[in-house]
């Protein structure tokens, strides 16, 4: 018998032919003598819904009320799901954040979950109730309802299976697995058996949108095991415990099957591309100490965040251009908070760029392994596509193109670094 929490996205849980789809595979893993947590997001396109309204009611809307408002696509498929299963013959019930509690500290629609009291819900599981779960949702020290930001169902459901100690954690999606890329970019792409915590963080923070950044880095703090799966399956199909997704296990477990010969070690295991980052360009800020914190300090209290940072070359006179990238949805926030702390930063010119595409290159081969970074140059070269900007970590490349080249970046890249499937494996 295992404890398994298993987690069911918005295209999985759009309208009640799909909600009883996942009622049977939840039912199947009960059935099996398993203990079983459910935590499902809202139905697809609901929350896009849901934030219209909020911005309709007021443009410049308290973010305590937009949690009220978005919270409760979650409640509705937690409810239906719970219902569902019922007509099934289970014994099920749905579980509110705040009837756990999910406790949440941080700002309004970007919450971060700091506990969970899981005593009532271990209790119920252990009796063989299946609880559902919505995702996305907590309660924050004074009583709010909280959300966690887009694709904050992922990390519920991790924090849950830590918080119940779960044998593993299945995401269910509308995908079988984690790819080498995007398989609509890339027909060759191949499913990957299984990645590290350290990959999938950084696969997920630069575009691959398999899981949410905050999960992964939650399970790897945690160790809680992850498997991918697709929730687009027959009634008839293989159980999920046989079922080969994509796991997501720390690097010790994927040496020991690299040693089994299960898996094989590549220099490279993906490549990632986002389309929703803006480039933002300062010139002339001042060559001096606290100039560049004077441009961050203002961004960060707005919980703005940043991801690539360059400084180039001081310039005679003192001066140098800083440029980073933010989210294209708080690009024109962060544009007004530069301007209101100009004569702060001393700066000339602020130049954005919403037309960009990050490129990445994520593989903890990297760290035994040279030349990763002067092939992806000399491959994207060859191809006539430039690069605006460059940044690297231990185990990942990332550089800045035009948005319009994206598709043919990430195709020169795989096919670089011998990602492609055989044509009888395709």
């Amino acid at each position: 018998m295992a404890r398994i929490v298993m987690k069911f996205g918005g295209t999985s849980m759009a309208g009640t032919e799909r909600i009883r789809r996942v009622a049977n595979l939840v039912r199947k893993q009960a059935a099996g003598g398993n203990q079983v947590a459910v935590v499902v997001s809202a139905m697809a396109g609901e929350t896009d819904r849901l934030v219209n309204f909020c911005r309709e009611a007021n443009p410049l809307y308290d973010p305590a009320e937009y949690d009220v408002v978005v919270a409760s696509g979650e409640q509705v498929t937690s409810g239906l799901l719970a219902l569902t299963l019922q007509s099934l013959g289970c014994d099920a019930r749905s579980w509110l954040g705040w009837q756990l509690p999910v406790r949440t500290v941080e700002a309004h629609a970007k919450a971060r979950v700091e506990a969970i009291d899981a005593e009532a819900l271990t209790s119920a599981m252990e009796t063989g109730q299946i609880a559902v779960i919505p995702g996305f949702q907590g309660v924050s020290e004074d009583g709010r309802i909280t959300t966690m930001g887009r694709g904050g169902s992922d990390t519920s459901a991790v924090a849950i299976a830590a918080a119940v100690n779960a044998d593993r954690c299945d995401i269910y999606t509308d995908v079988d697995g984690v790819y080498t890329t995007d398989p609509r970019i890339v027909a060759k792409a191949r499913k990957l058996k299984a990645v590290t915590y350290e990959e999938m963080l950084e696969l997920a923070s630069v575009g691959a949108k398999v899981l949410q950044t905050r999960s992964v880095g939650l399970a790897m703090k945690e160790g809680v095991r992850v498997q991918v799966l697709s929730s687009f399956v027959g009634d008839d199909a293989i159980p999920a415990d046989e079922l080969p997704g994509t796991m997501i296990v720390s690097e010790e477990e994927m040496n020991i099957l690299v040693e089994k010969g299960e898996m094989e070690r590549q220099h490279v295991t993906g490549i990632a591309h986002d389309k929703n980052e803006a480039k933002i360009i300062l010139t002339r800020v001042p060559d001096k100490p606290g100039a560049v914190a004077h441009i961050f300090d203002p961004l960060a209290k707005a919980a703005i965040n940043v991801d690539m940072i360059i400084q180039n070359v001081g310039r005679d006179k003192g001066e140098t251009d800083v440029t980073f990238t933010v989210p294209q949805a708080d690009l024109a926030r962060a544009q007004a908070l530069l301007e209101d702390k100009r004569d702060d930063i001393g700066f000339n010119r602020l130049i954005t760029d919403s037309k960009i595409a990050k490129i990445s290159v994520v593989g903890v081969g990297m760290k035994s392994h040279a030349g990763v970074a002067s092939t992806m140059f000399k491959a994207l070269a060859d191809r006539g596509i430039n690069i605006q900007a460059i940044t690297t970590s231990e185990i990942k490349v990332s550089v800045l193109i035009d948005e319009d080249e994206t598709e043919l970046a990430v195709r020169v890249l795989h096919t670089a670094y011998g990602l492609d499937a055989d044509d009888e494996a395709a």
